[in-house]
């Protein structure tokens, strides 16, 4: 069947590590906040596909069990056709700082942005979930020992069930829609997703290093190829 003439609907997730050595990144998707939408518009229409709704979330973390009311700042959806100056202005008040120990609370970024209110409408629609980050991720078993009050609730209790969110058995259930790209380091447990989860795609990076040698075009190019 043609894709011509469909509309999509896109709703993209930014799970962004937002800790001390994620600078390099943190001033990549700053400095082309305003320009990400007219570019996937214009790459989008040279493949053909007319997107008639693009909304962005962002969920930035570092670690709750170092950085409290600060491990988590999110938004909701933001229209950003319509409104890129809110993106901008969220994106520009991130701070690269905290972190603690090396790894951090990055399923939980994810587990919170499965649970999104994804969009339902339209001939298609894409769910894409974009991380960033060059740390391991702690267990989420770990939550039974101390995580504070900050810790959201519901998450899951294992890797497992992370898993079976993503296979829809709770969240993620348009299997047609989902999609899942990420930018981190061969480690625990983005390695593990990246070979077992479908509908993902992973661009290894060096841990430690802020993501210094992923720049604007391979983000953009990802995400357009993810559609």
């Amino acid at each position: 069947m043609s894709n011509q003439g469909l509309k999509y609907n896109v709703d993209l997730v930014f799970c962004i590590d937002v800790t001390g050595s994620m600078h390099g990144i943190l001033e990549t998707v700053k400095s082309n906040a305003l320009k990400m939408y007219p570019d996937l518009q214009r790459a989008l229409e040279e493949k053909d596909k007319n997107v008639e709704a693009l909304r962005i979330k962002v969920i930035a973390y570092r670690d709750f069990y170092a950085d409290g009311s600060d491990a988590v700042l999110s938004t909701e959806f933001i229209d950003i056709k319509n409104d890129a100056g809110k993106f901008e202005s969220f994106v520009r008040t991130l701070r690269p700082e905290g972190g603690g120990d090396e790894p951090e609370n990055g399923l939980e970024a994810l587990a919170l942005a499965m649970r999104s209110d994804w969009v339902r409408e339209g001939d298609r629609q894409r769910h894409i979930i974009v991380v960033w980050s060059d740390a391991s991720t702690h267990p989420l078993e770990k939550s039974r020992h101390g995580a504070g009050e900050n810790y959201p609730e519901g998450m899951p209790a294992d890797f497992n069930e992370l898993t079976d969110w993503w296979d829809g058995q709770t969240y993620m259930s348009n299997r047609s829609a989902k999609r899942l790209v990420i930018f981190a380091p061969d480690c625990n447990a983005w390695t593990d997703i990246a070979t077992h989860w479908e509908n993902t795609v992973h661009y290894p990076s060096k841990a430690g290093q802020g993501l210094a040698d992923v720049d604007y075009k391979t983000i953009m190019s990802a995400i357009i190829n993810s559609i």
